[in-house]
């Protein structure tokens, strides 16, 4: 059984064009959603006629025609906002997968995720060191001015390897100071 088959055996047009907010009144006429009608012209049960414009059809074509799909596609719209399982013998086009990526290609996104992190922390290290700088030297310094003074020297030099070290030595920081880059990915996101 295909999948239009199975539609046209356990759904009704009427079932569709109420679902989908069409007012149908006791005789089962209703207002044509196909053309400027002011009084209803559409009889809706089974199937679907409009005395005013002919347009005719069952579920799927009114579907299809509402939401100005393809008959495959309002089938399948159908089968799931109704919950019916769509037939075996319908197969869906495949989605369109990306294809995998290299390791030189992860390698390059995790490095550059990891340079606009640590440049992101460079300027709140700099902002802080300026900002809570200690107004005299009475004043107790904010843990913000501490950590900007001692942090701000290796992000520079974590930065200085991504923009200038070469290869094994990018490696390196990635493998050994990556989990620190997603530390303080996590404490800038908490601070905003």
């Amino acid at each position: 059984m295909s999948i239009f088959e199975d539609i046209k055996e356990n759904i009704t047009t009427r079932q569709v064009a109420e679902r989908y907010g069409i007012a149908i009144n006791r005789n089962g006429m209703c207002r044509c959603p196909f053309h400027n009608d002011r009084i209803p012209s559409m009889k809706i049960d089974k199937n679907f006629y409009c005395f005013g414009c002919g347009e005719k059809g069952d579920a799927i074509d009114f579907v299809s025609k509402h939401f100005g799909l393809s008959p495959k596609d309002a089938a399948l719209k159908i089968c799931e906002d109704f919950g019916l399982n769509a037939s075996t013998n319908y197969h869906a086009p495949p989605k369109y997968t990306s294809p995998p990526k290299s390791n030189e290609q992860l390698f390059r996104e995790i490095e550059k995720h990891c340079y606009l992190v640590l440049c992101d922390y460079l300027h709140l290290l700099e902002k802080w060191k300026t900002e809570y700088a200690p107004k005299d030297e009475n004043h107790e310094w904010h843990p913000y001015f501490c950590e900007a003074l001692k942090e701000i020297d290796l992000i520079e030099n974590l930065l200085d390897t991504i923009l200038y070290g070469n290869i094994s030595d990018r490696a390196f920081l990635i493998t050994n100071y990556g989990r620190k880059v997603i530390d303080i990915e996590r404490r800038m996101e908490q601070l905003r």
